[in-house]
């Protein structure tokens, strides 16, 4: 799959690999790589499906795996661990990667089609200048909640991946359903209802952002 391991060490080699296939405009490189996702080349693989073992915590926050705060697009302190009782869809990306791009597309239609109480988006932009992630944010009209580490150390596992884009589904309890590195088509019927089926065992109470 087509990813984004560093600025420097991703733009060259697009360089290489997508300039006989496309333009040399970003805008004309995006619609090739839009066609690939069309046919599913890069299908995202369905997530696991919930147990009826699995736990949901009576206590808030008591048993959820992760402590990962982030920052809001307006400066608001949230920590992941608010949406236990969940789903939660983590994307990492950053408005210099051209795989991100040509995802958030997808991205931000599936997200218009989930029921928020259920199932949240947290699209975290790893972009060191946070004012390009906004700019893109307002340029394309995207609406999927969107937020920014607040410190410059590695994210801690499981979202701590060597390339992006990377996107990793919580079930309910926070324990990994799936995870997906490198660019991938998520908004199709299959992958709705799975999310959906996942989120079979959240708490009607879960935390919302």
């Amino acid at each position: 799959m087509l990813n984004c391991k560093s600025r420097r060490s991703w733009l060259p080699l697009a360089l290489l690999v997508l300039a006989p296939l496309t333009g040399l405009h970003p805008m004309g490189r995006s619609g090739g790589q839009h066609s690939q996702l069309a046919t599913g080349r890069w299908q995202a693989e369905i997530p696991a499906r919930p147990t009826s073992a699995m736990p949901v915590a009576l206590t808030k926050h008591a048993n959820y795996p992760h402590n990962l705060p982030l920052v809001t697009l307006d400066g608001q302190a949230v920590n992941l661990s608010d949406l236990e009782g969940k789903v939660v869809f983590v994307n990492l990306w950053a408005s210099w990667c051209l795989p991100c791009v040509v995802e958030l597309p997808g991205i931000e239609a599936l997200y218009k089609k989930m029921d928020p109480k259920k199932v949240a988006f947290v699209l975290i932009s790893l972009d060191e200048n946070p004012a390009k992630a906004k700019a893109l944010l307002r340029r394309r009209g995207y609406t999927f909640p969107v937020y920014f580490p607040t410190n410059n150390h590695p994210l801690p596992a499981p979202f701590d991946s060597s390339a992006i884009p990377s996107t990793i589904i919580l079930g309910p309890d926070g324990q990994v359903a799936a995870r997906y590195d490198g660019m991938a088509r998520y908004n199709t019927p299959e992958f709705k209802a799975a999310l959906e089926q996942l989120a079979g065992a959240a708490s009607p109470s879960a935390g919302a952002y």
